[in-house]
C-alpha cells in the first residue's frame, strides 16, 4: 500500500518524498521532472544518479555543489581527460561520495559522452528512449523502479561504453529529467514537464 500525495503546512500537495525536508522540497518543486538541456546537464544528472545508488537522494543533493566542483561542472571533455592523479584527488575529497567504482564510472561515462557526439550526443541518445506517457500514479505504490525503456536505455548505454548505468538508476534519471512524469496524481507538480 503506497502513500498518496501529502499536503504540507503551506497547503500544497506534493509527492511524499518531496514534502517536509527543505532540501527535498526545493528539489521536488523546482527541478524534479523538468527537462534539462545540454550535454553537461544530462551528464550531471546521470553521474549523480549513479552516485546515489545505495544512498539517499538527500545525501547527493547536499553534496551537489561539491560534485560540480570535483567534476569540472560536468564538462565531458575535462572529466574525460582525468587520469590517476585526478582519481586520487577525488578519492580524497570528503565533499563527494568516495566510491572507487563510481568515480571510475563517472570518468568512463564522460569519455563515452565525448565519443557519443558522433551519434548525435548524449541528450538525443537518452531522449530517444522516451516512452509514451502513462497514467498518473495515485500513490507511491504505483511508481515503478524500472521500465522496459530504462532497461533498453541501460543496455544501449553499456553497449557504447557507459558504466554503472543499471535500469533502476536510469529509471530514476528518466524521472528526474522529465522523460516520465511520476509526480503523483494529486501533486501540484504533476504535468510540469509539459509546461
Amino acid at each position: 500500500m503506497g502513500s498518496p500525495a501529502v499536503v504540507g503546512p503551506d497547503g500544497v500537495a506534493r509527492c511524499p518524498w518531496g514534502a517536509g525536508d527543505p532540501v527535498n522540497l526545493a528539489y521536488h518543486d523546482t527541478e524534479w521532472g523538468l527537462r534539462v538541456s545540454g550535454e553537461s546537464a544530462h551528464l550531471e544528472r546521470l553521474t549523480l544518479e549513479a552516485f546515489q545508488s545505495g544512498l539517499s537522494w538527500h545525501t547527493i543533493l547536499l553534496k551537489r555543489d561539491n560534485f560540480r566542483a570535483a567534476f569540472a561542472g560536468f564538462d565531458a571533455d575535462a572529466v574525460a581527460a582525468y587520469g590517476p592523479l585526478d582519481v586520487d584527488r577525488l578519492m580524497a575529497d570528503a565533499g563527494i561520495v568516495r566510491n572507487r567504482r563510481k568515480v571510475d564510472a563517472a570518468i568512463a561515462n564522460a569519455r563515452a559522452t565525448v565519443a557519443l557526439r558522433e551519434q548525435g550526443g548524449l541528450e538525443a541518445f537518452i531522449w530517444s528512449f522516451r516512452p509514451e506517457p502513462g497514467p498518473a500514479p495515485r500513490t507511491t505504490a504505483d511508481v515503478p523502479t524500472t521500465s522496459p525503456e530504462s532497461l533498453a536505455l541501460s543496455r544501449a548505454l553499456k553497449k557504447v561504453g557507459f558504466a554503472h548505468v543499471g535500469p533502476t538508476t536510469l529509471y530514476a534519471l528518466m524521472e528526474a529529467i522529465g522523460l516520465v512524469d511520476d509526480h503523483l496524481e494529486d501533486c501540484h507538480r504533476r504535468g510540469c514537464a509539459d509546461l
